[in-house]
């Protein structure tokens, strides 16, 4: 379209339609990316809580239903403008001649058949059309409202569950099994709190053995604990085996907090006073190389 004329065909919309429809208009109402982000957020409540929560899926389709809407109208609203845009074009075409006049005066009015039907029939749903924008603006912005109320719900949903999530977390850590303990008896008040945390963050254990009466290392002072992953001299299971890697990492990222000294693990030492994993020799079994337990010595 030449440049005159698409100048010409925007005057005329602007001033037809100055009062049916705002001059700038918010093709999407900016929560796909919202949803995306609380997506991510269901799937990581699905994970780490194991629940059923159907609740949120509904939320979050309401929401994606609402955006779809707001969407297809914004289309459709597109489309009408541009029809009573393609109006004000033809009107400038014909030099504001009526379409019909115009076919009948001409040398060759076949060429002209198409272009003046449409204008014609164009021009008889102009008031319509112009309606059908003001309508269309009216139910586009009333979607976009609504996705921005169904993305508010799934937030509070989401926050809301994700409240419950840490409230059982914490019941489930209160009330549940307690490991096994032996040679509770002679133990340091430092050595008690490392063995009563690891045990509430991450037991329980087949057995926790502390105080050997007789030992002439730590655990004849009340200072050391074995946290077993297994028992009866077995060799743990691969998932008991991670475990036993996380008891060990736990350790050595709160041995300042807890007053840990040393742990063993897998006939390997961390000594806190020299930081790093270091190869032991060979005592010949399971859990005299320490591959069934994790041994936790305090200052």
């Amino acid at each position: 379209m030449p440049i005159a004329l698409a100048a010409a065909a925007t005057l005329t919309l602007g001033t037809t339609l100055s009062s049916a429809a705002p001059t700038a208009f918010a093709a999407d109402p900016g929560g796909a990316a919202k949803v995306a982000k609380l997506t991510k957020e269901i799937k990581a409540l699905e994970k780490s809580y194991g629940g059923n929560l159907e609740q949120l899926r509904d939320a979050r389709q309401d929401a994606k239903d609402a955006l779809e809407k707001a969407r297809d109208l914004n289309t459709d609203l597109a489309q009408t403008r541009a029809a009573v845009a393609q109006l004000a074009a033809s009107q400038y075409i014909n030099n504001g001649l009526d379409p019909t006049a115009q076919l009948l005066s001409s040398d060759d009015p076949g060429a002209l058949l198409d272009g003046a039907a449409l204008a014609s029939h164009v021009s008889q749903n102009k008031a319509a059309k112009v309606k059908q924008i003001q309508v269309l603006v009216g139910r586009q912005d009333q979607a976009r409202r609504e996705a921005q109320q169904k993305i508010k719900k799934l937030e509070a949903d989401i926050s809301e569950i994700s409240q419950r999530k840490e409230q059982v977390k914490k019941l489930l850590k209160k009330y549940k099994p307690e490991s096994p303990k032996v040679g509770s008896g002679g133990m340091t008040a430092r050595m008690v709190k490392v063995r009563d945390e690891i045990d509430a963050e991450l037991g329980p254990f087949p057995t926790i053995g502390c105080t050997r009466p007789g030992d002439p290392q730590d655990h004849g002072t009340g200072r050391a604990c074995d946290f077993m992953e297994s028992t009866a001299g077995s060799m743990p299971s691969a998932a008991r085996m991670a475990h036993g890697d996380q008891v060990a990492a736990y350790a050595i990222k709160h041995a300042g907090r807890l007053g840990i000294k040393y742990i063993i693990w897998r006939q390997r030492i961390y000594d806190m006073r020299s930081p790093g994993w270091k190869g032991m020799s060979d005592r010949g079994g399971i859990t005299q190389n320490h591959m069934d337990h994790n041994h936790i010595s305090v200052f």
